[in-house]
């Protein structure tokens, strides 16, 4: 039983890891809003904005991977750029990190900008820029965030940006004066926290990956749900705590695999 034992709790953790899973459990919904303006945006060639919202947890990123990975041959004929602004030194250097993915020359201050605005305005395939952690180009007078979503506005445009962050009201306190010409305002897409019938699916579903008798049972998986749909509705939250009690587990069931006494005439 031990080695057994020991496979199906390797293969627990491997599951419980916030990987992203081929369905979204609960996110239909964002999943086809998501795919839908990707399309329509980017095949269509109709440059736009959406702005993604969610606390940490809610499946923002994983559910925009999940559609870039099943859209990837359709998309093929456009260009796309994922940035996560968390690794940026300053919000400035959004300019050069994307003149960099996008292969143009290194420029300095409004050269810098010019040279992007040139290149996304001439002919060429669309250009999709995803950026994550977008509340890091929060600055000074939001001239990096308005910069960003003015250029799908400009006269030929060839720019969809898609932008994720945490605060649901980003648009609203930092980019008021992209309001005033409503075409400019982007496209909200709000991911609430998950539930707590929400967090037992996906728990169940990532456990039910592993053969054999279930490692943690439907009460312990109910309860956790219960507990990280109260404070924050995190999935990952509620997956670090499920790996966790599976480690305690299998540390127990290491032990008393080590203390049990060997039937007599074996060494």
């Amino acid at each position: 039983l031990a080695p057994r034992a020991g496979t199906c709790y390797q293969q627990a953790k491997q599951v419980l890891h916030a990987a992203v899973p081929e369905r979204l459990q609960g996110r239909e919904k964002e999943t086809g809003l998501l795919r839908q303006f990707l399309l329509e945006h980017v095949l269509g060639r109709r440059p736009g904005s959406l702005y993604v919202s969610g606390a940490p947890g809610t499946g923002k990123t994983a559910c925009l991977s999940r559609v870039l990975l099943d859209c990837k041959d359709k998309l093929a004929g456009s260009r796309t750029v994922v940035l996560n602004c968390m690794a940026l030194g300053s919000p400035h250097s959004v300019f050069p990190a994307l003149a960099q993915q996008l292969g143009l020359p290194v420029a300095t201050g409004r050269e810098r900008i010019r040279s992007l605005e040139k290149h996304l305005t001439a002919q060429g395939p669309m250009v999709l820029l995803v950026l994550d952690e977008l509340d890091q180009l929060e600055s000074k007078g939001q001239d990096v965030l308005y910069t960003l979503f003015e250029w799908p506005q400009l006269p030929s445009s060839r720019l969809v940006l898609v932008g994720l962050a945490n605060a649901l009201d980003l648009t609203d306190r930092s980019l008021a004066r992209l309001g005033a010409h409503l075409a400019g305002k982007p496209q909200l897409l709000h991911f609430p926290p998950y539930t707590k019938e929400q967090l037992t699916l996906i728990l169940q579903e990532r456990l039910g990956q592993v053969a054999g008798d279930p490692v943690l049972d439907s009460a312990a998986l109910q309860f956790c749900a219960r507990k990280v749909s109260a404070v924050s509705g995190d999935a990952r939250k509620a997956l670090d705590v499920c790996r966790r009690a599976v480690e305690v587990v299998e540390l127990e069931v290491r032990g008393q695999t080590l203390l049990k006494p060997l039937p007599r005439g074996e060494s």
